[in-house]
């Protein structure tokens, strides 16, 4: 069994609180939580049934809590990640794992010196249209990879940033690109791999924070394939989609939904008997009120600890997806195209004003 502590109570806490209390990951419990907003952290633990904590030293020093499920605000994660990994608790961090990336490099050199592992969350890479794509790429179907786009169109008004201070910061929180759309990039990166260069636009429409809400890039990918973001939270009134299309020579795969979760094309020039099979049972991520991908996520997190496996996303490629994100920042703050692998001078990102 492994037992987690939950640390920070806010929006993102309650998908991960419901799986782990819910009995809905095998050979896994919540044991405990923590928020340094002591009523929000006794409402998790009476809605639960578990002890609260104010303060991290504390459920730290439990010797009943083996891994620590950090959901702070993002630009909080690298200290407490290497609090965490410093008192011997495996880490579970949300994206992003960090807004800088010497950061990131802390978090994988505290986790890596005290021997316990490093998971960043990126649950939509378990999302079973996006899983069943991914083997069509691992078996060759596409062929030559040409371009790859991601679509962010969601929508979060002022009132949404206004629940919490660190929201649209720089110093906490990021804009678009790093908090909705990380997931996205990450998948376009999972897919086609190392990227070469980008070039970004953004602009902050229609909220008052001081980060974007609204981004377009172009990447250069080294296997010669292109790639475009489009993220955006300026999308009125509601929700639109998340979505990711792989064009290659041989086949087309467009994975729509509000969250990646839905198979909207799939057509191949070489067409197998399975590709019914798939769009049949697999188009849609089944029916679930704990989030798409998390459950499978977990799942995943738990086999890798019990059975000493390698992390699917681990720190190092949470690290990358990181600086991609950063190199996306360099970008808009320059005007130009930016480079990869680069030393970052003027993003804003992780940054106190």
């Amino acid at each position: 069994m492994i037992r987690f502590g939950l640390l920070g109570c806010g929006r993102i806490a309650k998908r991960h609180a419901d799986l782990l209390a819910g009995n809905h990951i095998e050979r896994a419990s919540l044991v405990a939580v923590c928020d340094n907003v002591k009523p929000r952290a006794d409402a998790f633990a009476a809605k639960y049934g578990v002890p609260a904590h104010d303060n991290l030293d504390d459920m730290l020093a439990r010797k009943d809590v083996d891994a620590v499920a950090v959901l702070t605000p993002s630009g909080m994660h690298p200290q407490h990640a290497i609090a965490c990994a410093r008192a011997g608790k495996h880490v579970v961090v949300e994206k992003p794992m960090a807004l800088r990336l010497q950061d990131a490099d802390d978090m994988i050199r505290a986790c890596d010196e005290a021997g316990v592992k490093l998971f960043v969350v990126k649950q939509n890479r378990f999302n079973v249209p996006v899983v069943k794509a991914r083997e069509a790429l691992d078996a060759g179907r596409f062929g030559r990879l040409v371009l790859g786009t991601v679509r962010v169109r969601w929508c979060r008004d002022q009132s949404y940033y206004d629940q919490d201070a660190w929201r649209g910061t720089w110093a906490y929180d990021g804009g678009v690109l790093t908090n909705q759309a990380s997931h996205h990039i990450d998948m376009l990166e999972w897919f086609f791999g190392d990227v070469v260069s980008v070039h970004a636009r953004a602009t902050t429409a229609l909220v008052k924070v001081e980060t974007e809400d609204t981004a377009v890039a172009t990447l250069k990918f080294r296997n010669g394939a292109l790639g475009i973001i489009e993220a955006t939270t300026a999308v009125r009134p509601k929700d639109l989609e998340g979505s990711l299309s792989i064009l290659g020579e041989k086949g087309t795969v467009e994975i729509a939904g509000f969250a990646v979760n839905q198979i909207r094309h799939w057509n191949f020039v070489d067409e197998l008997p399975s590709d019914k099979v798939v769009i049949e049972k697999f188009s849609v991520n089944p029916p679930n009120v704990y989030g798409f991908g998390h459950q499978a996520y977990y799942q995943h997190v738990v086999d890798c600890l019990l059975h000493q496996r390698a992390a699917l996303v681990d720190g190092l490629q949470g690290r990358k997806s990181l600086e991609l994100i950063s190199a996306l920042y360099e970008s808009i703050e320059t005007g130009q195209e930016v480079a990869l692998r680069f030393e970052p001078r003027r993003s804003k990102l992780g940054v106190i004003s």
